[in-house]
C-alpha cells in the first residue's frame, strides 16, 4: 500500500485547522487519519492535532491486527478515549471551550479496509468498477435530505451545509460509524475534509482517481488546487491510499 496526505489552508482562512497523516505499523498495514477541527483560533487546530497524535500514539502501541473485529474493536475504543481526551481539555481551557473536530480514520491491510467517522469528513472508495462514498455525513442538510425535506442538489447549496449534528470532543460521549469492507489490488480510498467536496463534485473526484497515468501525490494535489481554484474558503486535506504490494513510508 501507498498512501498520501496533504493538506492546505485554502486562500480565505488565516489558519489550518485540519490535521491527519499516514501511519504503518511494523506489519505494512496502515492507517489514515482526516481530522477538520471546529471552534475558532487556538481551538478548532489543538481538538484536530489532539486527535490525530492521540490516535497515532495509539496505533504506534499495536503491532499489528489479525482480523476485522479486532480493528472495529480497536478504534471504537481509541475514538472513546481519544473523545473523552479533547472533551476534558476543552472544560479545563477557558480558550477551548466548546472546541471540537470531525474525524474520518481508515486502517488498511492487504484484504479489507475499516472505516470509523463522526462528523462530515468522508470516506470514498474507488475499485475500478465502481465509485462510492463510504460515510453518511453527520450534518443538518444530510439528515434533511435523508427525511425527504430537500434534495441532494439543494443540498450543495443549503444556507447552513456547514452544521455539524456530531463531532469528537464536544460532548462527554460519542459514538462512531464503523464499517469494514473489502478491497483489491488498483482500488484507491480517498477520506478528505468539506473543504474539497464542497468544491469539487463526486463526479469530477472519481474522474482525477481514475487516471493511471499520474500518481496519487500528482492526483492529490490536483484536487486541493481545483477546491482552491474554486473560491478555497476552507482548508482542504485529503489522503488517498492506493492498494499495491509494495509499502512505503507514509507522509505526516
Amino acid at each position: 500500500m501507498i498512501g498520501h496526505f496533504l493538506s492546505d489552508r485554502g486562500k480565505v482562512r488565516s489558519h489550518n485547522e485540519d490535521s491527519g497523516g499516514v501511519f504503518f505499523n511494523d506489519a505494512g498495514q496502515l492507517l489514515a487519519i482526516i481530522a477538520d477541527g471546529m471552534g475558532g483560533h487556538q481551538a478548532g487546530d489543538v481538538a484536530s492535532e489532539m486527535a490525530t497524535t492521540f490516535i497515532e500514539e495509539k496505533w504506534q502501541q499495536k503491532d499489528s491486527f489479525s482480523s476485522p473485529e479486532q480493528v472495529e474493536e480497536w478504534l471504537g475504543q481509541v475514538i472513546e478515549e481519544v473523545n473523552d481526551t479533547i472533551y476534558k481539555h476543552s472544560l479545563e481551557k477557558e480558550e477551548c471551550q466548546g472546541m471540537g473536530t470531525t474525524l474520518v480514520a481508515a486502517v488498511c491491510t492487504s484484504e479489507y479496509i475499516t472505516v470509523a467517522h463522526i462528523g462530515d469528513s468522508r470516506c470514498y472508495l474507488y475499485d475500478q468498477n465502481e465509485f462510492k462514498q463510504l460515510t453518511e455525513d453527520h450534518s443538518l442538510v444530510n439528515a434533511l435530505v435523508q427525511s425527504g425535506q430537500i434534495t441532494k442538489e439543494e443540498a450543495n447549496h443549503h444556507p447552513r451545509k456547514n452544521v455539524v449534528l456530531k463531532a469528537l470532543g464536544t460532548e462527554a460521549s460519542v459514538e462512531s460509524d464503523i464499517q469494514t469492507i473489502s478491497w483489491e489490488e488498483g482500488d484507491k480510498l480517498l477520506l478528505c475534509s468539506d473543504g474539497l467536496t464542497d468544491k469539487v463534485l463526486d463526479d469530477e473526484i472519481l474522474e482525477y482517481l481514475k487516471d493511471v497515468t499520474q500518481g496519487i501525490e500528482e492526483i492529490g494535489q490536483q484536487l486541493v488546487d481545483l477546491a482552491n481554484d474554486r473560491g478555497g474558503e476552507d482548508n482542504v486535506s485529503l489522503i488517498i491510499v492506493k492498494h499495491e504490494m509494495s509499502v512505503k513510508v507514509g507522509e505526516n
